[in-house]
């Protein structure tokens, strides 16, 4: 497991070798350590976010597109070739779509930073004795095969997503292989 060391200035650097190793979402039950799986953007169609970002960022990496009645979104991640960073495009599925006011009203648009973990409890319970609290019950997700996700709000006023699935990959295609999705 890849470690964090201190800057001269004190904060956290992480070990380069955590973004090469295979194993580098790897956890242990009792370990609190939150591993970054994406960053979530709300867009009003898949097809509208993967244009840009494929043109502003070089994402040409896509995940099949996942259409989830339970959050009532829809999703694709998506990465630039030879990147660690992943994208997830989250755009309305349904009239009653959580997300739909965020388009609305054009906040909250870079909408979430995500995590993996392997106890959604004892995550939440860390995050809670910091000062977050969830928006909701946990809920499972058919991005991450039906395992659970649960949202928090930090104190700093951002959104943290506790996904329980440690070790989980993203299943991306090729750019040139790939199929844009819907």
């Amino acid at each position: 497991m890849p470690s964090a060391t201190a800057t001269k200035s004190g904060a956290p650097h992480l070990d380069s070798e955590m973004w090469n190793s295979t194993d580098s979402h790897a956890s242990t039950s009792t370990d609190r350590t939150l591993v970054l799986d994406h960053i979530g953007l709300i867009v009003p169609e898949l097809a509208t976010g993967r244009e840009f970002l494929a043109t502003a960022l070089g994402i040409t990496r896509w995940t099949p597109v996942t259409d989830d009645p339970t959050l009532q979104v829809s999703v694709q991640f998506g990465a630039a070739p030879g990147h660690p960073l992943t994208y997830e495009l989250i755009a309305p599925f349904g009239e009653q779509s959580p997300i739909a006011n965020a388009l609305r009203s054009g906040k909250h648009i870079l909408n979430h930073l995500a995590y993996l973990t392997p106890s959604l409890e004892t995550s939440g319970d860390h995050l809670r004795a910091s000062g977050c609290y969830p928006t909701g019950d946990p809920l499972p997700a058919l991005a991450y095969q039906g395992r659970l996700v649960q949202f928090w709000i930090s104190p700093l006023r951002f959104v943290i997503e506790l996904i329980e699935k440690p070790g989980h990959i993203h299943p991306f295609a090729e750019p040139e292989s790939a199929e844009a999705g819907k």
